[in-house]
């Protein structure tokens, strides 16, 4: 090394040559990867403001007493041990949810395998089909959808008039607890369509070679659906299972509408997220609701843990 580089001047003159590198290296990282960062800068704002930011704000409000009227107020773990020990209307809610859940989901999802398969039979028209019942997964979730349900499964409604004609005297399906839990799962099966779709599209990657080697061999068509069908659409069954499940925790509009926000009749339509509701906006506990969604959240979290744990176990990809 030479004596000038020695000098304080000469290092001074090499930190100016690495800095200058540094820069230039900056400029060029930027010029190729500016249009990207504006192109996203939308979702960034989107997701920072609208999804991120109010998360962690609720996450604050969780351990403070706030009723929207006078400033949050630091109460610790308070909401979560009144959740966990003395809150009756928790519990009925978790049943009625866990409920829901349970029936909904396997029944949508068989549903909408059958419709897929007979689609996937060559019919013509398969597009004016496949929209025609897509449509419902578009209106399901409306509330002039739900209004229908309710006046069609009210005492006077459709359906009781349909079973009057065979002479069957149904109930006020909405009105009684033991069934009104039900008219929901049925309004929920009716909405297929989405994962249908998606059933259809896995159906039509299965090779016919397949189905066409299993006849020669003389199996029967509910032996190829066990053996070629099911294994190799496991991965979609599975992507449909996690996503339906996390829809039917979140569901809200249908038991709003049908139970007029009450939850009612006796607390059997009372979803989780329509027990959230009243107390963040009917009773200003909005403290004790974000506690009440944060463990709405750490439920879908675990549900999707252990279903990606026990995916391995059933779930059959290429390899």
């Amino acid at each position: 090394m030479s004596n000038a580089m020695r000098t304080p001047a000469g290092a001074i003159n090499v930190e100016r040559y690495q800095g200058a590198v540094a820069d230039g290296r900056f400029r060029r990282l930027w010029n190729a990867n500016a249009p990207g960062y504006l192109f996203l800068l939308p979702w960034l704002i989107g997701f920072f403001g609208l999804t991120l930011g109010p998360a962690l704000i609720s996450l604050y409000l969780s351990f403070t007493d706030f009723d929207m009227l006078q400033s949050p107020r630091w109460v610790g773990m308070a909401n979560y041990v009144r959740i966990a020990t003395a809150d009756p209307k928790f519990s009925a809610a978790m049943h009625v949810t866990l409920t829901y859940v349970v029936f909904s989901v396997p029944f949508k999802l068989t549903f909408a395998l059958l419709v897929a398969m007979a689609l996937n039979r060559g019919l013509r028209g398969l597009s004016v089909y496949r929209a025609i019942f897509y449509l419902p997964s578009l209106l399901g979730g409306s509330v002039a959808i739900a209004v229908l349900w309710r006046q069609l499964f009210a005492s006077d409604g459709l359906v009781n008039a349909a079973l009057s004609y065979f002479g069957i005297e149904g109930p006020s399906w909405i009105s009684h607890p033991n069934y009104s839990i039900y008219t929901l799962v049925a309004l929920s099966v009716w909405q297929f369509g989405s994962p249908m779709i998606i059933f259809l599209a896995g159906l039509r990657q299965i090779p016919q070679d397949m189905y066409e080697a299993a006849s020669l061999d003389g199996a029967s068509k509910f032996r190829q659906f066990y053996k070629i069908t099911l294994p190799l659409l496991t991965p979609v069954i599975f992507f449909n299972a996690v996503v339906q499940t996390i829809d039917a925790f979140k569901a809200f509009t249908p038991a709003f509408i049908i139970s007029g926000g009450t939850g009612g009749p006796i607390n059997s339509t009372l979803f989780y997220t329509l027990y959230l509701y009243q107390e963040a906006f009917g009773n200003f506990r909005m403290g004790y609701a974000s506690a009440l969604a944060w463990i709405l959240v750490v439920i879908i979290a675990i549900f999707t843990a252990f279903s990606f744990l026990t995916s391995r176990y059933w779930v059959h990809y290429d390899d």
